[in-house]
């Protein structure tokens, strides 16, 4: 019964995620996905919205890793190290906004690096087409940002390496699901 319930963590957490940071580009009239890099959303000494940003980040990362503490880790054993790893760094992100200029840096790099292996880590543990698929599309969107093939900001796909949350929702469902039967 217990895991059921922090399996909600591990729906709620991207769900709070993705919610801040549209509420936060809602709310900035000056961000451009063009332009801009998510993190600008979290600037405490240029954005208004650097509270709203960073809170969610925090959130985020705290539900998260109470799901990878609990409900995740009698899942997925390995994969619930790697998603830990990544919410602390996401939670890092949010503390060492980028008003810190290179520790910023070094929170995000990790961050985005350790999501992606926790999907490659989660297909080889369940053999997930959807954490695949999700990984997936995550690596094409920075190789097309990266070759310039469209005039897009670091935002978009920063914005599009969330998606891998996608397969995390869907296996906090899974649990929750599981355990009520």
């Amino acid at each position: 019964m217990e895991n059921r319930v922090y399996a909600l963590f591990g729906f709620f957490g991207p769900l709070v995620l993705y919610v801040s940071i549209a509420a936060s580009a809602v709310l900035s009239p000056w961000f451009s996905w063009e332009t801009n890099m998510l993190s600008d959303l979290g600037n405490t000494t240029t954005s208004d919205v650097a509270a709203l940003f960073n809170g969610g980040m925090l959130l985020s990362g705290f539900l998260l890793m109470i799901y990878a503490f609990t409900a995740f880790k009698a899942h997925a054993k390995y994969s619930s190290y790697c998603l830990l790893a990544s919410t602390f760094f996401v939670q890092l992100i949010a503390v060492f906004n980028e008003s810190y200029g290179q520790l910023h840096f070094f929170a995000a790099v990790p961050h985005f690096l350790f999501l992606s292996l926790t999907s490659l880590v989660y297909t080889v543990e369940k053999r997930s087409r959807l954490a695949l698929a999700t990984f997936s599309v995550a690596m094409l969107s920075w190789l097309i940002y990266a070759l310039g093939i469209f005039n897009i900001g670091i935002a978009v796909p920063e914005t599009i390496s969330k998606i891998v949350v996608a397969w995390i929702m869907y296996s906090a469902i899974r649990i929750y699901v599981n355990q009520t039967q």
